[in-house]
């Protein structure tokens, strides 16, 4: 199959990329960027470990093909801290206690950042219902959602 090319902006750098038309965006992030953050839980678009923001929306992205994405913005979870200083929700993940084997992390951190931008001041039942597309096999959610509300709190 004939190669295309993509132009990306990715966490503020633009690349243009030559792949696969059947690349999906999971794989261009992470085999043709190195941006191994994202995560390949399940490839039905059913764990969210893959999630990433596209124009600012959260999306799965082993269920989009990085075609479909050419000439937008896209930010992984390797481009939400500035510097050394983790983007308050990391943060609050880390403080809260909402990891255990991080795996799901950086998809529930980049759903938690979409949901707090559209709603600021969720309650924990709207906490819940958001992240329902991210799976965690580990923490049982409970200090996921603690991190959710902390890092509404300190960031409201």
């Amino acid at each position: 199959m004939d190669e295309k090319t993509v132009t990306l902006t990715v966490n503020g750098k633009q690349s243009t990329l030559r792949i696969d038309p059947r690349t999906l965006l999971l794989q261009a992030l992470r085999e043709k960027l190195g941006l191994t953050g994202s995560h390949q839980g399940c490839d039905t678009a059913q764990c969210g470990a893959c999630t990433v923001h596209v124009d600012g929306r959260a999306v799965k992205s082993c269920s989009i093909l990085a075609l479909q994405v050419d000439g937008r913005s896209i930010t992984t979870i390797e481009g939400l801290a500035t510097g050394d200083e983790l983007h308050p929700v990391q943060a609050a993940f880390r403080e809260c206690h909402g990891l255990q084997c991080g795996f799901c992390t950086p998809g529930m951190v980049m759903s938690a950042v979409a949901l707090l931008a559209d709603n600021p001041k969720p309650t924990e039942a709207e906490i819940r219902e958001h992240l329902d597309g991210n799976i965690c096999r580990c923490t049982g959610y409970q200090n996921i959602v603690k991190a959710v509300q902390h890092a509404a709190a300190t960031t409201a």
